[in-house]
């Protein structure tokens, strides 16, 4: 998280829905001082005049970053309130999933530099991943003021190219959704080999959650972990078998969903396929 001195300029969050509710909450744990935030929201939630920060007042001239936070589809109307403030001085963070940087360019002008990011839900508790790109115009000054907005929810990632967002769009930003599913079939089938509902779900739950932190801190790839758990002959190895079949288990699954996502992303953009 930058220091007070890199945003004496004021940090402006648009938008304080979900996510917004976490980046703040993130800035402020950090240490971010409340006065150098200001927040826009028609319908703030509880707590926000008690946070310090200031909410749906006069901005600053030239903050050093504005977060927009808003649904992709309010946009259209959110941006062009602030268009005074693009040209150059003051850096444009999006995550408005689906909104390109050529987007937000139209709205606040070429000059302006503009980052686009996708965090994803775990951000909520602050062990979110963000994945992010600049425009042409994002110095790399740029480019680390936005990492330190970003890394108060979590890990954040540089991309190469602005395409492979649809990609970060399918595996971490649609993610959680699966492993959540996961979860639920997991304990669908804990109970119909006879265990209590409430025990397959806690049983189902602590081991994604205990398998994720391990392979998130050990040394070993996924590949390495699972080849340790599985011991010839035994139960493992069975389920692996039906899991990894090449037609119709897991790989096949997961490869078939995250491309069906990816294109989603990319019809929601009015872009072809490619892949």
């Amino acid at each position: 998280m930058p220091d007070d001195e890199g945003l004496s300029r004021g940090l402006v969050l648009l938008g304080c829905g979900r996510m917004g509710s976490a980046l703040l909450q993130g800035w402020l744990s950090r240490g971010l001082r409340p006065d150098l935030v200001w927040v826009v929201d028609p319908q703030p939630g509880d707590g926000l005049r008690e946070a310090g920060v200031h909410l749906n007042a006069a901005l600053p001239d030239a903050p050093a970053a504005v977060v927009i936070a808003v649904k992709p589809q309010m946009i259209g109307a959110a941006l062009p309130q602030l268009a005074e403030k693009g040209g150059g001085a003051t850096l444009f963070l999006s995550i408005a999933a689906g909104t390109t940087l050529a987007a937000c360019e139209a709205l606040l002008g070429a000059q302006t530099p503009v980052v686009r990011a996708m965090p994803n839900l775990p951000a909520s508790i602050g062990r979110g991943i963000t994945a992010m790109i600049g425009n042409a115009r994002a110095a790399p000054a740029d480019l680390r003021l936005a990492k330190g907005i970003l890394s108060a929810v979590g890990q954040v990632v540089r991309l190469e190219t602005e395409d492979q967002m649809d990609a970060v769009t399918a595996v971490s930003g649609s993610g959680p959704a699966y492993v959540f599913h996961l979860i639920e079939t997991l304990a669908a089938a804990g109970i119909a080999q006879g265990l209590p509902a409430a025990l397959a779900v806690r049983l189902a739950a602590a081991t994604v959650s205990g398998a994720a932190a391990l392979a998130g801190t050990s040394t070993k790839t996924a590949g390495q972990l699972r080849a340790e758990v599985t011991s010839p002959g035994g139960t493992t190895e069975a389920a692996l078998a039906v899991l990894m079949d090449e037609a119709r288990g897991f790989p096949a699954l997961v490869n078939a969903a995250v491309r069906a996502a990816a294109m989603r992303s990319r019809e929601l953009q009015g872009q072809p396929d490619r892949r």
